[in-house]
């Protein structure tokens, strides 16, 4: 026998404070998404990050520009009729493949950051047994963060596809609004009981709250204290996008119309760079708004015949050897598993290219440095944008033992100057193109002659080790075993290597 319906709770639920979490035991919840467990009621930077990422710029400027008939839609006729819109105008012909990455790689960071500290705490808590989470957003778009950071399944507007389920056609049948969301809590739990414990903040969900045995109303507050990166189930190590902050209207519509003036910018900075003395190249570039620091004395150069250090730096932009060789005052080489043939034209660094081929790649390193050339490596081998260092490759131990650790942290506002999905050859064109970036760049003293291979004995694995701790450790960073291919299978589905890089940048490139 099915158990009792639970009576309906009254149309007015208590706040969120009035929540006792030591009443009773409970184990299963239920909760809207955008103003209760995120601290913003808006969902709109999420769909603009969707049309930004897997649409065009022209998408996304589009859906701006709807933006004032969405608000109209929204306020005077009805939510559904809003987001139907919504969806519409972002998802009508994206691939689903693009948008699955996007939701997987790009919004995680910018739904983690919102969430609010007081219901995800509720929700967490008296979720045990089982955690529900019902959205008007799209569950293609919200699922992967829901499941990895808040362990919930997701419930979400279902969209149509064509084209042998590859493209979306942007209609819905329904807007998990209102009934509609009540009904799919009553089937998410059917034959036990319904959720102990419903959240909410708006009218639209008072109906699957009303058939939850407690619900609590979240109160809008923008301002809510935000949950801490560890208290969520995940965190996020990887993320891709080009945007560095969350587009709300304002910074949207920034990063779309100081386009033009921020790729002219980038010219200019770009032709500093080829054209402009060295010595000089970092009091024009202060003249342009790049600020670039220096600290601890960079290496002496070394005397004619001998051969070349080794600089060891972790990975932050692709603009990284170029800031190394102006901070040092002098030419360097770098030597990089994959660069496109833009990024070589614009760079005043020489680049070698490495092969994968670990005996080809250690003969080319050490007759670049037996020339008397100091060369620039990264042994992360590709780029992390969080306080993070990637496992180092311990090729470069056993090349020379004339190693300097160098740090190098980047600060950019509006563009990130790297991606793994997008047209990797505009890398250092976006980083260029913000308003006033920033590089500190810190030479490190040269590792001691126990502390290598060579004249200490040490295994490469320990002297990577150990360069990867001493770079953290100026930093402030957290030392990780994660590798290119983690990255890689994260963000685009593939392990990183060469052909697959080349392969994505010829898709982005057509």
């Amino acid at each position: 026998m099915a158990p009792p319906s639970p009576t309906p709770a009254p149309a007015r639920f208590p706040p969120l404070s009035a929540f006792d979490p030591s009443a009773r035991e409970r184990r299963t919840a239920a909760s809207d998404l955008d103003g209760t467990l995120l601290a913003s009621s808006s969902a709109f930077p999420y769909y603009f990050l969707v049309a930004l990422e897997a649409g065009s710029y022209l998408r996304a400027l589009a859906l701006l520009l709807l933006a004032p008939l969405l608000l109209l839609l929204y306020t005077a006729v009805s939510e559904p009729a809003a987001i139907a819109l919504l969806v519409f105008a972002t998802f009508a012909g994206l691939r689903v493949d693009d948008v699955e990455a996007v939701a997987r790689g790009v919004l995680p960071r910018h739904y983690a950051a919102g969430v609010r500290a007081d219901s995800w705490e509720v929700f967490r808590g008296c979720g045990a047994g089982r955690r529900v989470v019902v959205t008007a957003s799209p569950a293609v778009m919200v699922g992967p963060f829901v499941r990895e950071f808040l362990g919930a399944e997701v419930a979400g507007t279902e969209l149509r596809t064509f084209a042998g389920g590859r493209r979306f056609t942007g209609v819905i049948e329904s807007v998990l609004v209102g009934e509609r969301k009540r009904e799919v809590v009553q089937r998410m739990f059917a034959g036990g009981d319904l959720p102990d414990v419903g959240l909410g903040d708006r009218e639209s969900d008072h109906d699957f709250m009303a058939i939850c045995k407690e619900a609590y109303m979240v109160p809008t507050n923008k301002r809510a204290p935000r949950a801490a990166a560890d208290a969520l189930l995940s965190r996020v190590v990887f993320h891709d996008g080009r945007l560095v902050r969350r587009p709300d209207p304002k910074h949207a519509l920034f990063s779309l119309a100081y386009l033009p003036v921020g790729f002219a910018l980038a010219l200019l900075r770009i032709f500093i760079s080829l054209h402009v003395p060295r010595r000089l190249v970092r009091h024009a570039y202060r003249l342009t708004g790049i600020r670039l620091s220096v600290s601890d004395s960079p290496p002496p150069p070394l005397s004619r015949g001998t051969p070349g250090s080794l600089l060891v730096c972790n990975h932050r932009t692709s603009v990284d050897p170029i800031m190394v060789s102006i901070a040092l005052g002098r030419p360097v080489t770098c030597v990089t598993y994959s660069m496109s043939r833009l990024s070589m034209a614009i760079s005043p660094v020489p680049i070698v290219a490495l092969t994968g081929d670990r005996g080809v790649d250690r003969a080319r390193i050490t007759a670049l440095l037996e020339s008397g050339r100091d060369v620039v490596v990264c042994p992360e081998g590709t780029t992390c944008r969080e306080p993070c260092l990637l496992r180092f490759s311990a090729l470069f131990a056993e090349l020379t033992d004339r190693i300097v650790p160098v740090a190098v942290e980047a600060a950019q506002s509006t563009y990130y100057g790297s991606t793994a999905r997008g047209w990797t050859a505009m890398d250092p064109c976006f980083f260029y193109m913000n308003p006033r970036p920033e590089y500190r760049v810190t030479f490190l003293p040269a590792l001691r002659p126990e502390e290598t291979c060579g004249s200490g004995g040490r295994s490469a694995v320990e002297v990577a080790n150990h360069v990867q701790a001493v770079i953290a450790k100026v930093l402030g960073y957290e030392c990780t075993g994660f590798t290119r291919k983690d990255k890689y299978m994260k963000l685009v589905g593939n392990d990183g290597s060469i052909a697959d890089e080349c392969d994505q940048n010829g898709k982005k490139l057509a």
